[in-house]
């Protein structure tokens, strides 16, 4: 798929060409073993923070649980919010992750094998009614567990800086600017995305 949407890439837009040069090879290698529970509980616990301090946070929920490699739904819900809140999740995505837990086992949140049979806008609608559950955290889900090749997170920080600094923009794009212009990638946004990403790493 990668490679694919490597050479759609460098024929649709020749100044992300010179960035797809640059870093090379596409290494977006999405997580298929994770649930979408697992996915939808880590990305909660990475937003607003670097992926160092999640990481650190997630060591320590998981620690709660030795006897697990990842807890369960039921594991989430049992648990004191005090010990959550005492492995480093606030009192926002302490009520965030019990929710996740909650439409887990009632069947909003769907199994692995349910979410393969859904389309990115049906599984945005229904985890949108998560709390704590917005457009960009399915969308992460959508790229990195999933592996979907067509998703542009068009809120995140991180894909505006990169969008700014490969065409040389004094100031981020909105994200309709950046949607508006990422109808050239299609149907390859994810990998596109990737690459933006990795373009924040370039030396000056």
């Amino acid at each position: 798929m990668n490679q694919a949407a490597v050479h759609h890439l460098l024929r649709a837009d020749r100044t992300l060409a010179r960035v797809i040069k640059q870093v090379g090879p596409c290494r977006l290698a999405p997580a298929h073993h994770r649930s979408p529970f697992q996915s939808l509980v880590q990305a909660v616990a990475h937003q607003q923070l670097n992926g160092t301090a999640a990481g650190t946070i997630l060591r320590r929920v998981r620690a709660l649980y030795p006897h697990r490699r990842f807890p369960k739904p039921e594991d989430l819900l049992a648990t004191p919010d005090e010990d959550l809140r005492g492995a480093g999740l606030s009192r926002a995505k302490t009520a965030s992750v019990k929710d996740i837990a909650a439409k887990t086992l009632a069947g909003v949140v769907p199994t692995s094998r349910e979410i393969k049979k859904l389309s990115n806008e049906e599984i945005l609608e229904r985890l949108t009614t998560v709390r704590g559950v917005g457009p960009w955290t399915v969308e992460m889900l959508l790229m990195f567990t999933l592996g979907r090749p067509d998703v542009l997170p068009a809120t995140d920080y991180g894909v505006r800086c990169g969008f700014a600094r490969v065409y040389g923009l004094a100031e981020l794009p909105t994200p309709k600017e950046l949607l508006a212009h990422g109808e050239r990638w299609r149907p390859h946004r994810s990998v596109a995305s990737w690459y933006l990403w990795r373009a924040l790493e370039l030396p000056d």
